[in-house]
């Protein structure tokens, strides 16, 4: 599996299997599945990535550091 941002396009894209893509469908507003010949999964591509998914994923790690930081003040 391998993971590219392009911040230009704000595109995420995994690619999960190598080959060629049969076609896409859209599952989602700015969602895509790429499948191949078999209807096996090879890519997700998420439009509108730092919304769909970057800022989601920063805000529940911020989340988690301050959970850690407020149990570290607790414990001496």
């Amino acid at each position: 599996m391998k993971i590219r941002y392009d911040d230009e396009s704000d595109i995420l894209y995994i690619l999960i299997k190598e080959g060629g893509v049969e076609d896409t469908i859209d599952i989602d507003e700015d969602v895509y599945i790429e499948y191949g010949p078999n209807r096996e999964i090879y890519g997700i591509e998420i439009w509108n990535a730092s919304n769909n998914v970057i800022k989601p994923i920063v805000g529940k790690i911020a989340e988690k550091i301050k959970e850690v930081t407020r149990l570290l003040k607790l414990t001496p």
